[in-house]
């Protein structure tokens, strides 16, 4: 077994170490327990802290899982199967709105676009599936980040909040303001927050716990897509994708 292969192993037995029994562990605990001395134990959680997959209490010097762990948990409890069970509903909003369509998943501090149904008209925006947007200024962001815990927002906006446009919000007080509006409507917009002259609406895709795993949003030019406009499609979307995911029995993690 080759070195380096050698340390992915011990990486994972440093994760295993946690439990629901043992959710919280020192570094002589955890050194104890898969008989590694402390100093490579040392190492290999300095390693795992820097790509968040534990982090440590700075009082007390306790390690815990990390919001990393969390957030693939999210991809790899919710997500399968998630793309084609949606994507009849993805066809059905744009023949509606004649928008973009966007279904996205959140990824650390952005959101990805797992599909894109494009606007049948001439003017349109061209998005494709893959492509990565800061969460906290985009409405498919904004959607999932209103509906997950405070930590983790907070965990999220300390990658930063560049201002991308005049209309970004950057100060944090203004934006868990603006996510209690969220969560209270159920839908997010984005008036050029992101991009000058793009605005787009999007609401969460939620499991059977009330945990979001997703989002759909309709995307387009600020001159079609208007505040007013989002304001009507809002309530929309957001009953749209009530009534699919009953249909479809899309509670993908169920309690």
């Amino acid at each position: 077994m080759s070195e380096s292969v050698r340390a992915v192993e011990r990486a994972l037995d440093v994760l295993m170490c946690f439990t629901s029994q043992t959710p919280e562990l020192t570094m002589s605990q955890i050194s104890e327990l898969i008989g590694i001395n402390k100093s490579t134990v040392h190492r290999l959680l300095a390693t795992l802290e820097g790509k968040r997959f534990v982090e440590r209490d700075p009082l007390s010097g306790v390690y815990r899982p990390g919001i990393r762990l969390l957030q693939m948990a999210f991809l790899t409890r919710d997500h399968n199967n998630l793309r084609r069970l949606v994507t009849p509903l993805l066809h059905e909003l744009s023949s509606q709105y004649r928008e973009n369509v966007n279904l996205s998943v959140l990824d650390e501090a952005f959101v990805v676009y797992m599909d894109v149904i494009e606007s049948p008209q001439r003017v349109k925006l061209a998005a494709v599936p893959g492509q990565r947007l800061p969460a906290f200024c985009t409405a498919s962001g904004k959607s999932i980040l209103a509906f997950l815990p405070i930590d983790i927002v907070q965990h999220i906006l300390e990658n930063g909040m560049p201002r991308y446009t005049c209309n970004t919000i950057i100060a944090k007080e203004e934006y868990f303001e603006d996510m209690l509006v969220v969560k209270e409507r159920g839908f997010a917009t984005s008036e050029q927050e992101f991009e000058d002259g793009i605005n787009a609406v999007a609401a969460p895709i939620l499991n059977g716990s009330g945990k979001p795993i997703a989002s759909i949003s309709i995307a387009g030019p600020a001159f079609r897509l208007t505040r007013d406009r989002m304001i009507e499609i809002g309530p929309e979307l957001v009953s749209q994708i009530k009534n699919f995911s009953h249909e479809v029995e899309l509670v993908v993690n169920p309690e």
